[in-house]
């Protein structure tokens, strides 16, 4: 009876890892089997929801309907189809900034410029009003101070104005003046490919013309832009057309016509007399980090006495910017006028005798700026007067430091010779030789556009 208790002791011992062994395994595969199971019902509702998404995804929002066609509107064209003339002509919307707008958004940018300047110079010169600006030598004064309200009106027009305050001097005395600067408005998708601008604007005549008194690249005007344009350049009332062909490189063709007011340079003032501007631009990528821009422009109009007035301009623009930087590292700029006019001219007996008067100037600067808050640079001035004989060259070594893109200062010491002595009111003075001493201040707040290239 002992005897087969023991053997069977002996192997339960040994068949018991054996069956133990077994029993794992099968747990196991059956573990894997349920993994695998739940593993293709997940991949199965991964595929479902992806389908719904998709389904969702391609429904118009609710109450939304499809845009319908404009009565007349043509289809778009094909992918790879050049577009016809009818194509051409119909409007396009570039951007949907005003069909996103929601109740309660306000789609205006409201923008303050304030520009200050500070003039040092001669006694005589002063007393001859013979200096950058006539009858404020010695002075620290408002140059111009802007009120900016700009903004998208719809997805086909864009509007801007600007109210300026300044201190003038006009008829021998000084003034704070307050008046419109600009209001017009930009038609951004007519036919063809044009825009239109119509309104009080400062023309696209030139280089720096455009530009308002604080984004001049210097403190001041460069001098035949002063004696050809007046001070406060070219500012009319009209429309200025746009279009850039489709070329394979960047041309901008612009016309204007405008009532012609400027008085240094027209002074009609009439539409049945109206002064036409032009303009061709075109823009060339020289290598990754630079870039020039080369533009004419011309304007003809009459005088007051009905004598035609042509003006021609050539200008160019070249900058370097070092890969990486926000700024650009080196500037160079140049423009030239040539003006053609008649004037009469009274003999000693008071008799009128018409004279063309053929005049040229010009202007070039460089600026270098290898930090991101200083800046230095210098412009030559050459020019003859309009009208009058005689000539006039200027230097102009400047610095500026700029402690933000909002806040600038600038520091510039201006020689002037002229070729005749300048004399002031009641002969008092002279300004035949000019130096000055500028100092400009200018701040930005709030929105402010982009200045061109």
């Amino acid at each position: 009876m002992r005897a087969p208790i023991i053997a069977a002791v002996w192997l339960a011992s040994v068949l018991a890892p054996g069956l133990a062994v077994a029993q794992d395994a099968d747990t196991l595969r059956r573990e894997l089997e349920q993994l695998r199971r739940q593993q293709e019902q997940y991949q199965k509702a991964i595929e479902a929801l992806s389908e719904r998404l998709e389904r969702l995804e391609s429904r118009p929002a609710p109450g939304a309907a499809a845009p319908a066609p404009a009565p007349g509107a043509v289809a778009q064209p094909a992918p790879g189809m050049p577009p016809s003339l009818i194509d051409l002509a119909r409007p396009r919307q570039p951007f949907g900034l005003y069909g996103e707008r929601r109740q309660g958004q306000f789609l205006l940018d409201i923008g303050v410029v304030g520009d200050f300047i500070g003039n040092i110079t001669q006694r005589n010169v002063e007393q001859a009003t013979g200096g950058t600006f006539a009858g404020r030598e010695n002075r620290f004064f408002p140059r111009e101070v802007e009120l900016m309200l700009f903004g998208q009106i719809d997805p086909y027009a864009r509007g801007e104005l600007r109210i300026e305050a300044a201190e003038e001097f006009e008829d021998g005395e000084r003034e704070l003046h307050l008046g419109l600067a600009e209001a017009h408005l930009t038609l951004l998708t007519l036919p063809y490919g044009t825009q239109a601008r119509l309104g009080f604007m400062r023309n696209r005549f030139g280089l720096l013309n455009e530009r308002h008194r604080e984004a001049l690249p210097q403190p001041d005007q460069p001098n035949v832009l002063t004696h050809f344009l007046g001070e406060e350049g070219l500012r009319e009332s009209g429309v200025e057309l746009t279009w850039v062909p489709p070329l394979p490189f960047y041309l901008e063709t612009l016309l204007g016509v405008f009532n012609g007011d400027n008085e240094e340079a027209f002074g009609r003032g009439r539409l049945r007399d109206p002064l036409v501007t032009g303009r061709v631009r075109t823009f060339f990528e020289l290598f990754d980090t630079s870039a020039i821009q080369v533009g004419l422009s011309a304007a003809t109009g009459e005088t007051p006495d009905r004598q035609r007035s042509t003006l021609a301009g050539f200008d160019l623009k070249y900058k370097l910017t070092p890969e990486g930087w926000r700024h650009g590292l080196l500037t160079v700029a140049g423009e030239a006028l040539y003006g053609n006019r008649l004037v009469e001219v009274l003999d000693d007996a008071g008799a009128g005798d018409e004279r063309r008067r053929e005049r040229f100037g010009w202007y070039a600067y460089a600026e270098v700026q290898p930090w991101r808050r200083w800046l230095g640079g210098v412009r030559y001035d050459n020019t003859q007067y309009p009208v009058d004989p005689g000539r006039e060259w200027a230097v102009e070594p400047y610095i500026a430091f700029l402690p933000s893109e909002f806040l600038r200062f600038r520091l510039a010491y201006k020689h002037t010779e002229r070729s005749h002595r300048f004399v002031g009111p009641e002969d008092r003075g002279s300004a035949r030789i000019v130096d000055e001493f500028l100092f400009q201040a200018t701040f930005f707040l709030g929105a402010h556009p982009a200045h061109p290239f």
